[in-house]
């Protein structure tokens, strides 16, 4: 495991606080263009993934690890796809988790 530059654990409102430095989000794909995705991150925030897309078909839960170029953005560099039955709360709680009071148990 690399652990030289570590992926933030953020949703759609910790990412503002990360712009520059590279997260890992889950997102609810809702459509895919040429070039970028949106999706609703888990706390039902409009989020807009840029870049590499991935050579397979997007499930409709993502994880997408990259860097936050914005309030709402992401440049991604790695997708991986989630399924499509996905909690969206656990995942929250566990965003909340890594950027508080236990943040010290996540890399």
């Amino acid at each position: 495991m690399d652990t030289s530059s570590p992926a933030v654990f953020v949703n759609g409102e910790l990412l503002r606080m990360f712009v520059g430095r590279k997260v890992r989000m889950v997102i609810q794909v809702i459509r895919s263009d040429a070039g970028s995705v949106l999706g609703k991150s888990t706390d039902d925030q409009q989020i807009t993934i840029k870049g590499s897309l991935p050579a397979q078909p997007l499930s409709t839960y993502a994880e997408v690890i990259g860097i936050a170029d914005g309030n709402q953005s992401v440049r991604a560099e790695t997708w991986t796809n989630f399924g499509d039955n996905f909690d969206a709360s656990n995942y929250n709680q566990l965003c909340q988790l890594a950027n508080g009071e236990y943040k010290h148990l996540f890399i």
